[in-house]
Formats: structure tokens, sequence, C-alpha cells
């Protein structure tokens, strides 16, 4: 039975999820605005952890399905990229509780202030397309990519989808919608594949899963929109703040 508190919690979750799935069809970092919000609303954290896959990976359909359709993903080469971001989830998963988190934490916290840092200062970062065809250098370079933050994703998560955006952007030479479109269908394949996971044990709850799924939807529909027509002069600077933010939040979380 739907009650004013839990009609109320809903509402409040449903804009998180717009905001959060806005921000991630752009530039990653989604799940700073919505992992807080569940806790904030009283979920337990792994059902939130579980009810945000189900949310985040309607959001990164969407938001797939918009970038097919404007032409800016590449199955050229991200067929070879794919399978293997499938294989670095499954793995993640099935490692999780056999390494230090502590250790991933202050790698990734490296990863992202560095990527963060290093966007601020490089003028021409994504501003325009570099890429003149696969090689087999740069789909080698992909697959280890593809590989290792899918593993990334599936033990851990915060920050793939912008690390991901970084690793196409210096290996391919993309700009940012390339880098965005090309990143957001191989971060879809690793969220959907931990989806299953939580889903196998329990950890989603549909009751509040459902709507915020539905409002992720527009979210990823309106932002990827935006990104699509306003290009890098818009992806770049939510890129940058959503990296810093995230950096931020691991520090003072887990080392201050």
């Amino acid at each position: 039975m739907l009650t004013l508190s839990l009609i109320t919690k809903i509402l409040f979750l449903c804009v998180a999820a717009f905001l959060a799935a806005f921000v991630d069809s752009i530039a990653g970092g989604g799940g700073l605005i919505s992992l807080p919000a569940f806790i904030a609303a009283g979920v337990s954290p792994h059902i939130a952890l579980g009810t945000n896959k189900f949310c985040a990976s309607c959001g990164s359909l969407t938001s797939v399905l918009e970038f097919i359709k404007s032409k800016k993903i590449d199955f050229n080469f991200l067929k070879y990229l794919l399978p293997f971001s499938l294989l670095g989830a499954i793995a993640g998963v099935n490692t999780v509780l056999k390494v230090d988190e502590k250790f991933l934490e202050t790698l990734v916290l490296i990863l992202i202030l560095s990527v963060g840092i290093y966007s601020i200062f490089s003028k021409s970062i994504g501003k325009e397309s570099t890429f003149k065809g696969t090689t087999k250098l740069n789909i080698f370079l992909g697959i280890i990519l593809a590989f290792c933050l899918g593993f990334y994703d599936g033990f851990f998560g915060p920050g793939t989808g912008s690390l991901l955006i970084f690793g196409l952007i210096k290996i391919f030479g993309f700009d940012f919608v390339q880098a965005a479109g090309n990143g957001k269908l191989l971060n879809f394949i690793s969220n959907i594949t931990s989806l299953i996971l939580f889903a196998i044990h329990g950890q989603i709850d549909y009751l509040i899963g459902i709507p915020m799924a539905i409002f992720m939807v527009l979210g990823a529909k309106f932002g990827t929109s935006l990104a699509i027509n306003k290009g890098s002069k818009l992806i770049k600077p939510i890129f940058i703040t959503m990296s810093l933010s995230l950096a931020c939040k691991i520090l003072i979380q887990n080392f201050l």
C-alpha cells in the first residue's frame, strides 16, 4: 500500500534519477547524484546499489539508442571491445570479495584526479576528432581499456563513464561527443551484466525502481540530445566537474 511517506520518497528519488541520468548521459558520474539520494531516502546499501543498476541501465539504454540514431557510435571498432567489457564485468563481480577495496579506491582516486586536472589544462582534448580509423595498436589498447573498466564497473563502479570517455579520446582521438557515445555503449554492457547478478540475488526494489527508471529514461533522452547538439562545449566542463567531484567524494569518504 502506498503511504504518503512512500510517495514522497519516490518523488524525491525520481527527481534525483532525472538529474543523475541527465548528467550521466553527457559526461558520466550520475551515481554521484543517485546513490546519495538512495541513502538519504533510507534505502539499504545493497538494495540501493541493485536498484540503482536497474534504473541506470534503463537510462544508459536510452542514451545508447539516441547516440546510435545520431550516428555517434562506431560499431566497426566496438565489435572488438564489447566482449571484453562483458568479460571484465563478470571478472569484477566474481572477484569483488577477494581484493582489498581500499587499494582500488586509492588507484581510482589518483586516476580520476589526474583525468580532471589534465582536462582542465589541456585546451585541445576532445575538442575535435582526430580519429583516422582503427589499427592493431589502438584496437589492442581499446580492448585493455574495455576489460579493465568493465572489471572495475563490476567490482566497484563510480567514475567508469568518465574514465571511458577519457580513455577513448586518448586512444582513438575521438572528440567528446564520439567518446561519450561509444563509451556509453561499453558502460551499458558492463552495467547490464552487473544488473543481472543483482537481480538474481534479489537486490532490486522494483516499487521505487520502476518509476525512477522512467525518470532516468527522460533525463537520459534530454541529456543525450543536448550533448549531441552542443558538443564538446557542453560536455567538457561537465566532464571536468563530475571527475573532480567524484575524486573529492572518494577522498572525503575514505581517506579523511
